[in-house]
């Protein structure tokens, strides 16, 4: 019994962490709104797009911790990742650079 107890407090701990960085983007960014997506074993992405169109990403160890941390942080979360809310992303010279290296082998 002391070990599931052990393993709820390391996920309330995660969770809690999670949440804390989630604030904190959403305050860097006048809000925030987000979308979690399974990745595998690795476990589930939170994709955050930020009021002023900046985003980032934080990883969790699963799906449920994910979930939990975005609930706690009190952001609007999205099914999926599509056009509209796709659209909020402002993309600067560093990403389209990038993204034109992979089209063209670099």
């Amino acid at each position: 019994m002391a070990d599931t107890q052990q393993v709820d407090q390391k996920a309330e701990r995660k969770v809690a962490r999670l949440a804390k960085q989630i604030d904190t983007f959403a305050k860097a960014h006048g809000g925030a709104e987000g979308q979690v997506a399974h990745i595998g074993e690795r476990g589930a992405r939170i994709v955050l797009v930020g009021e002023d169109g900046g985003w980032g990403d934080l990883v969790a160890p699963s799906t449920e911790i994910a979930r939990q941390a975005v609930e706690k942080a009190g952001i609007t979360v999205h099914e999926s990742f599509d056009g509209e809310f796709a659209a909020k992303v402002q993309t600067g010279p560093y990403e389209w650079k990038r993204m034109a290296g992979i089209q063209i082998g670099g």
